[in-house]
């Protein structure tokens, strides 16, 4: 099957030729990939796009002078004749591998001036700093154009997926309006309008409902979004896409039902051989019981140990230490680990230093013997109905160690001690894709800085129980048909099934401390069109980076993108950001008054 049409530059790609073409006269193009000289034979491999292809040339070839002094990465085409290779010599790696080329020309298209900052044809590593302003010559690296390719194949498929099932790709708008609410904006100044600026959309999330307002009841977007943010290892400052979705007349189930066949259908596509991936219906955790039982609300399901609070048992026990701290306010959690109790003195006291690293005492444990004698530190601290209730809470089996936390901050310190517990004692599932859905988010939290409840996520979720919640149940008790999807402990969407009634809105808004007035204001397109009658509907927006570098088993985001922002959110290969002409600045009617720095 051909790769591509053959041109006037080539016959064919560097992937394609195999035994039934021995004896065909051929052209391909390509990147000198290694030049190996046998003393009498000069090897080229041949790399496109496609693959490579072994090609070779006789010292006695009136080309043979000339294509010793090709450099690597050189750009050359090449024709000749396909030969079988000798059987000692078959590569099984390549798909070209029974096969070489008998040069009979070469022509050089283009080459390097000098040698290039980063050499393609090693797995080596390279500073991030090289790799990023030379960012078109990273890219032809094996691994790093698999990955990009990868990316591609990843968003045909999706988008495939979406329109089977009756989704209807729009674009939504790029320069729109600030929004209060989320992280910082990009702000556009905009020049026919003096002192008025454009935002670049964090997400599309209001025209999203807006096209639901409007009757088209299933709508996708491989939607950029923009957001000043600092960079995380899965998280690229600046921009970032997403599979955007909303759908009409849904409820949270619909939803997930959708969310679920796209993922599990890409993930199965295209994940490694040997992964697995969890089967749908994906579990559902409540944000509460993620928080308590894994210290987080993006679990890794990979890890099996659980956390459990025993905060009571320690409030009036005689270990003072822990007694104390809970009268003033602390909790303790515990974790369980199975089988652990053979492990050496140098593991306990390795685990007890990394705690103290993160700002605890230690940590504190006891170990089953059996289901009457325990041993540790703090057992003898303990009755015996409070070490079986604690085995109990556990479901500690001899040779188990239960560790305990206790802080005020007892909740996110437990979910860092679960996880290096694990990778310690390598319990973590390997291979595998392990999916979850977090539910019930609280609609407000309280923000001690500004003294007031604010949103907790999504302001624009329908709070359970409607409009009755808001006006009879404490803010700080109420929940949201909010969910976030979870994969390996990297949360991929979050999502919600969205408040269409404006005194809902309203009141939610109130309770925020927005005045009518100032959603008037701040949502006028949204509210006004929630005043023409809107379906009930809701959405999802799973990140397309984080599906492709979770599919590519890579820990960093920015080697699933094409040309990312380095961690100070610059474009070291285009110069971005840049200082830009007084008279560009002119135009806009803008002054700048300091400048701090360079870049």
């Amino acid at each position: 099957m051909r790769s591509v049409s053959a041109t006037e530059f080539r016959t064919h790609t560097c992937n394609e030729l195999n035994l039934s073409n021995v004896g065909e006269s051929v052209s391909l193009c390509g990147f000198v990939h290694k030049l190996r000289d046998h003393g009498g034979l000069l090897f080229i491999d041949l790399r496109d796009h496609y693959g490579v292809t072994q090609c070779v040339l006789q010292e006695t070839d009136a080309s043979f002078v000339e294509a010793e002094k090709l450099k690597d990465e050189s750009i050359i085409k090449i024709t000749g004749t396909v030969v079988k290779r000798d059987i000692s010599t078959v590569n099984a790696a390549m798909s070209t591998g029974e096969i070489e080329i008998c040069i009979s020309g070469i022509e050089v298209l283009s080459q390097p001036e000098k040698p290039l900052p980063i050499q393609v044809n090693v797995d080596n590593e390279f500073p991030e700093e090289t790799r990023l302003k030379y960012r078109y010559i990273d890219l032809r690296r094996r691994k790093m154009h698999d990955n990009i390719v990868l990316r591609s194949n990843i968003i045909s498929h999706i988008r495939m997926q979406m329109i089977e099932m009756g989704f209807l790709e729009f674009q939504t708008p790029i320069l729109t309006s600030s929004s209060p609410e989320g992280a910082r904006d990009y702000i556009i100044p905009s020049r026919i309008h003096p002192g008025k600026f454009y935002a670049l959309p964090q997400a599309p999330q209001q025209f999203k409902q807006l096209l639901m307002v409007a009757g088209f009841d299933r709508y996708f977007q491989i939607a950029p979004c923009f957001r000043d943010e600092d960079a995380r290892a899965d998280r690229s400052p600046g921009e970032f896409y997403q599979l955007d979705i909303e759908m009409s007349f849904v409820s949270q189930d619909d939803v997930f039902a959708v969310v679920e066949n796209v993922l599990h259908s890409t993930f199965a596509k295209f994940a490694r051989p040997g992964y697995s991936i969890t089967d749908t219906p994906f579990e559902r955790i409540t944000y509460d019981d993620a928080l308590l039982h894994y210290g987080t609300d993006k679990p890794d399901l990979r890890n099996p140990l659980l956390i459990q609070d025993v905060t009571s048992i320690f409030k009036a026990s005689a270990f003072t230490a822990f007694a104390e701290k809970v009268k003033e306010g602390a909790l303790v959690r515990s974790i369980n680990v199975p089988h652990c109790s053979s492990e050496p003195r140098a593991f306990f006291e390795r685990i007890n230093d990394w705690a103290k690293s993160i700002g605890l005492p230690g940590l504190g444990y006891i170990t089953m013997i059996s289901d009457s004698e325990f041993k540790g530190p703090i057992a003898k601290f303990l009755s015996e109905s409070e070490l079986t209730e604690i085995a109990k809470i556990n479901g500690m089996a001899a040779g188990d160690v239960t560790f305990f936390i206790c802080d005020n901050n007892a909740a996110h310190l437990a979910g860092m001690v679960r996880t290096h517990l694990a990778r310690e004692l390598k319990l973590i599932e390997q291979n595998a894709y392990r999916f979850c859905w977090i539910v019930d988010f609280p609609m407000f939290e309280y923000e001690d800085e500004l003294k007031s409840i604010v949103f907790s996520h999504n302001p624009f979720s329908m709070p359970q129980g409607g409009l009755e919640a808001l006006n009879t149940k404490d803010p700080l008790e109420i929940k949201a048909m909010q969910y976030d999807i979870v994969c390996n402990g990297i949360e991929l969407s979050s999502g919600a099934v969205r408040n269409h009634i404006p005194e809902i809105m309203y009141r939610a808004f109130e309770i925020a401390s927005y005045s009518r007035e100032v959603v008037d204001s701040k949502f006028s397109g949204m509210i006004q069109a929630f005043k023409c009658g809107t379906p009930p509907h809701g959405g999802c927006a799973p990140g397309i980076d984080r599906i492709v570098m979770l599919i590519a088993d890579t820990e960093n985001i920015r080697e699933v993108i094409a040309f990312p922002f380095n961690q100070q959110a610059q474009d070291l290969m285009m110069g971005a950001p840049a200082d830009v002409t007084e008279q560009q600045l002119k135009e806009l009617h803008i002054s700048v008054l300091q400048k701090v720095g360079k870049g």
